[in-house]
């Protein structure tokens, strides 16, 4: 057990208490009433008090003994059930335990148990039974109810003062989620009562069973929780993988940074979790205790290593490294906010701090637990200026600018733990990571594709820090300023080929269970790019499915080029990583060599580090591209829509005025179109949609403006038309109606009005020309329906004759 503060001191006592005042309230009953079933009930209880469970999230365990207390307080004295529900309490704390529990514990569960029972059982003959008609279902469901609630919330309230956690997410994570179960539980013991009054008491024996099945949905759902805890873990790993790279970055700038930052990364999330932060919050706590520090990278080296005192020039150079680090997060998408914390690190609680001069509660609570945490371990620390104080020394300067510098609410649990946690901080220091680096070994991975990883000095590579950090931090800049997906991954080939020596760059995008080459560069560019690899199989299929990397496989198994002779490369060792997103792997990122074993672990790790923000890049821009095509696409013909039909209007016609050529818009409606509707139905009016939208695209030149202005009407623009090649146009689209509307109707059912107007004759605003278009298009329309005979072009026939 943790120390235990003086209020958990004081509520475990008046648990004691209670527990023992009820249990001796109890002894006024006789124990003796209807012995065999209570015998009985007794050892049922032991026995299902082994099925337990541990509960997620703290040292506990939950057995299904509760049925049988339910079962007491409806048919034995309060005694009776306190020695049953007592017995089987002791029983569960030893039975099968992994760690014995010590004395104050066994007997606060006791206490607790007995309080329960006792809240049970007022509740089961409470004075409301009589006005609620003495209904039994309805009173077990209140005891039921009341024997959860005292049970969890005096156990899950010593769990949080004694933890400094809050007591709510504790009941609500630990314990609230069984609720169900005592309910249930009330149901059963309802139906077993009524049974036993026709049957007798030896009915009891057949709820064991029901018990097992109870803890096995126990069983299975805290399996789940905890298979959905290990995945959460996995997803937080690559969010530290990256964090760790971008460390490295500052460690390139100042050597002394390391282990000051793993110190205050310690404290500060202690401190963090002694004041209740959200859990949220925390995680962006402990992200921006190692990286609160990046944007000195804007600052200039002599500036960051010097051995006095900065002048003031050099001073506000200094001080833009919090507005630096921030903008260099706010690119990360992390998915907590860890950039507000980085920028206001520098900020005092009176409002004399940097950059933002914020003060009080302005500062994000992180950020002020960050600034005190890092005076006391920079002052505790040797320094190029100064030579180190002791910690006790540190703290007392730390202790003086409480509510002038520092949060003085921070400082006080600072000065109140200081010691415990660097003493936590030393025990720290010599533990390891372990490694969630993937190797594929022979026979591991795609057939005949792999072959031994080469090694090379890790020392050596770490040499090289400040090239690796500088790559990360350009990397995550770059890859937020683009959403054109070729563009941000030609911009990272040249990232890598600074980093990694390779012959050829692939990244392939999972589409319909195969891989489509996004990107290619390089060698053998053409003949990557021609390939299509179903998931699954081949190198890069494999990483695929598998969503885990490949180091010096070989290249030649890839589909569509093995044994292929016309398909021949000199490439033979390659590097791939999964790309992962929000939605699972989104393509894999390959690197081609043609030197076998030319990959090295450590070039795995940089591929690995990036591969998630590459694979939420590539993520986010697909959907913008479809968002794209959402805004200016109309859904059911494909055409352009309304949206994007206007800004191509002026760009043509601009280029027409430019180019001094003609520009003529057409706008046609399809007349008897609702009659189609009326008589075929909706489905067969949108295939006329459809099929006259097809056959308007590719009747159409690739450089005219085709769009669907709503409805049933459609726009053409055309440049460079001229006026007297209009007739053939409208006579070829009129055509397109009607054999639209012979396929989907099997008769002939619409015709085409058709309006236009042309630069320069008719006007020079694109605007204009529109609605000119449609005037002279609903002209004709009106000649059409009162003639109900194909018409010229109306207005514009004038025109044309003229």
């Amino acid at each position: 057990m943790k120390p235990m503060s003086i209020p958990a001191r004081i509520f475990i006592g008046l648990v004691l208490f209670t527990g023992l005042a009820s249990l001796l309230q109890a002894f006024s009953e006789d124990v003796t009433t209807g012995l065999p079933r209570f015998l009985c009930y007794l050892i049922l209880a032991l026995v299902s008090s082994g099925l337990k469970v541990t509960l997620p999230g703290v040292t506990g365990t939950m057995s299904v003994f509760f049925l049988f207390i339910l079962l007491g307080v409806a048919e034995l004295n309060i005694l009776q059930t306190m020695i049953l529900g007592l017995s089987a309490a002791l029983v569960q704390c030893f039975w099968g335990a992994k760690v014995r529990p010590n004395g104050l514990q066994i007997l606060f569960n006791l206490a607790a148990i007995a309080t329960a029972i006792a809240v049970a059982f007022s509740a089961y003959h409470s004075p409301l039974a009589p006005a609620l008609g003495n209904s039994l279902p309805i009173m077990l469901m209140l005891s039921a109810t009341a024997y959860f609630m005292a049970n969890t919330l005096a156990v899950a309230c010593v769990i949080a003062l004694t933890e400094r956690r809050a007591l709510h997410k504790i009941w609500k994570e630990c314990y609230f989620w069984s609720f169900p179960y005592y309910l249930l539980g009330a149901t059963l013991v309802c139906l077993i009562s009524y049974i036993n009054k026709s049957m007798g008491w030896q009915f009891s024996l057949t709820v064991l069973p029901v018990c097992y099945v109870i803890y096995r949905s126990y069983h299975l759902y805290l399996g789940r929780l905890e298979t959905e805890k290990a995945h959460v873990e996995q997803m937080n790993s690559l969010h530290l993988r990256t964090i760790e790279a971008l460390a490295l970055a500052i460690e390139a700038k100042d050597q002394t940074t390391r282990a000051h930052l793993q110190r205050v990364q310690h404290y500060a999330v202690k401190i963090g979790q002694i004041l209740g932060i959200e859990d949220m919050e925390l995680e962006a706590l402990r992200a921006a205790a190692v990286l609160h520090d990046i944007g000195k990278l804007a600052v200039p080296e002599h500036i960051i290593s010097k051995p006095g005192k900065l002048t003031m020039q050099e001073f506000e150079k200094m001080k833009i490294h919090p507005l630096v680090g921030a903008e260099i997060l706010e690119k990360v998408d992390f998915p907590y906010p860890v950039a507000p914390i980085v920028r206001a690190h520098h900020e005092k609680w009176d409002g004399t701090g940097y950059p933002l001069g914020l003060r009080g509660e302005e500062i994000p609570l992180g950020a002020r637990i960050l600034a005190a945490v890092d005076c006391l371990d920079a002052l505790a620390s040797d320094r190029q200026y100064r030579r180190a104080v002791s910690l006790h020394e540190a703290m007392d300067v730390v202790i003086g600018e409480s509510g002038k510098s520092y949060d003085p609410r921070v400082v006080a649990v600072l000065k109140s733990h200081y010691r415990e946690l660097e003493e936590e901080a030393k025990l720290d220091k010599n533990k390891t990571r372990p490694s969630t680096e993937f190797k594929v070994t022979r026979g591991g991975g795609p057939a005949t594709g792999v072959e031994r990883a080469s090694t090379d000095d890790y020392v050596a590579q770490i040499a090289a820090a400040g090239q690796e950090a500088q790559f990360m931090l350009q990397l995550v800049k770059d890859l937020g300023n683009s959403l054109n997906l070729v563009e941000t991954l030609s911009v990272l080939a040249q990232r890598l080929k600074a980093m990694i020596s390779f012959d050829a760059i692939a990244v392939y995008e999972c589409r319909a269970g195969l891989l489509i080459p996004a990107y290619v560069e390089g060698q053998d560019q053409i003949l990557f790019s021609s390939l299509a690899i179903p998931i699954g199989e081949g190198l890069s299929g494999w990483v695929a499915k598998h969503n885990k990397a490949v180091i010096n496989g070989n290249p030649s198994v890839e589909p569509g080029y093995l044994n292929n002779p016309s398909k021949f490369s000199v490439l033979r060792s390659a590097l791939a990583v999964p790309l992962e997103a929000m939605n699972g792997v989104v393509g894999v990122l390959t690197l081609y060599h043609a030197r076998a074993d030319a990959f090295s672990p450590d070039q795995l790790r940089i591929l690995s580090g990036i591969s998630s923000k590459v694979g939420l890049c590539i993520e986010n821009t697909l959907k913008y591209q479809e968002l794209e095509s959402f805004a200016t696409t109309d859904h059911l013909t494909g055409l352009a829509n309304t949206r994007s039909l206007f800004p191509r209007l002026e760009s043509e016609l601009a280029r027409s005025k430019r180019q001094m050529v003609p520009f003529t818009v057409l706008v046609c409606d399809l007349d008897g179109f609702k009659q189609v509707n009326d008589r075929f139905g909706h489905v067969t009016g949108n295939l006329v949609l459809q099929l006259f939208s097809k056959g308007l695209k590719e009747s159409s030149r690739e450089y005219d403006v085709v769009a669907r202005l709503g409805g049933d009407e459609f726009v053409v623009a055309m440049p460079g038309m001229a006026v007297d090649a209009v007739e053939e146009k409208v006579q070829a689209m009129s055509r397109l109606a009607r054999e639209a509307g012979i396929e989907a109707c099997g008769e002939e059912t619409v015709t085409l009005s058709v309006g236009y107007a042309s630069f320069p004759d008719d006007s020079t605003d694109s605007d204009t020309l529109l609605a000119e278009a449609d005037r002279r298009m609903y002209n004709m329309k009106k000649l059409s329906k009162s003639s109900r005979s194909r018409m010229p072009l109306g207005e514009g026939r004038a025109t044309l004759v003229h």
